[in-house]
């Protein structure tokens, strides 16, 4: 086998890094695409409730509530799109393993910021749709930690058992 080339792509791949780069970026963008697509609807949402006639009678902590979620999916937004910014302005510069790293570290970033963007946004929701401030925080607090453990935790969970299962082999 030449040299240049690798298994390191996983069982059954025999790539070099420049293609693993190139795979990678590829399911990347995949992935992100979908991400991106919601955070910008939830954003452009966010922005015409400023305009709506009941925006004018919400108290001080729910316009600075509003005014967080609206920043944080203004980053989450950022966030998701700037893998595609960074390639655009480093294409052909043989640093495709660079992008990948950072653009996966900014789409978790980004997913993070969606995620509690939503998290705020349904909690002025809730705040203004029931009038019960426990109640939102509460909803609003367990949707986050659902979040949490659907994006995080159980990856986690069955990235450790795949471990475990070939480790026993």
């Amino acid at each position: 086998m030449d040299d240049s080339r690798n298994t390191g792509g996983g069982p059954g791949r025999d790539e070099s890094a420049q293609e693993r780069a190139d795979r990678q970026w590829d399911e990347m963008l995949q992935e992100v695409r979908v991400a991106q697509t919601g955070a910008q609807i939830l954003f452009g949402f966010l922005l015409s409730v400023a305009f709506t006639p009941r925006f004018a009678g919400l108290g001080g902590f729910d316009k600075g509530l509003y005014t967080v979620t609206v920043v944080l999916g203004a980053c989450a937004t950022a966030s998701l799109i700037a893998p595609v910014s960074f390639h655009r302005l480093l294409a052909g510069h043989d640093l495709k393993p660079v992008l990948v790293r950072t653009g996966s570290r900014l789409i978790g970033l980004g997913l993070t910021l969606l995620a509690l963007t939503i998290g705020c946004a349904l909690l002025l929701l809730l705040r203004t749709a029931t009038g019960n401030a426990v109640l939102a925080a509460t909803v609003s607090a367990c949707t986050v930690a659902y979040f949490a453990v659907t994006w995080l935790v159980l990856p986690f969970l069955l990235l450790r058992h795949e471990e475990r299962r070939h480790g026993e082999r």
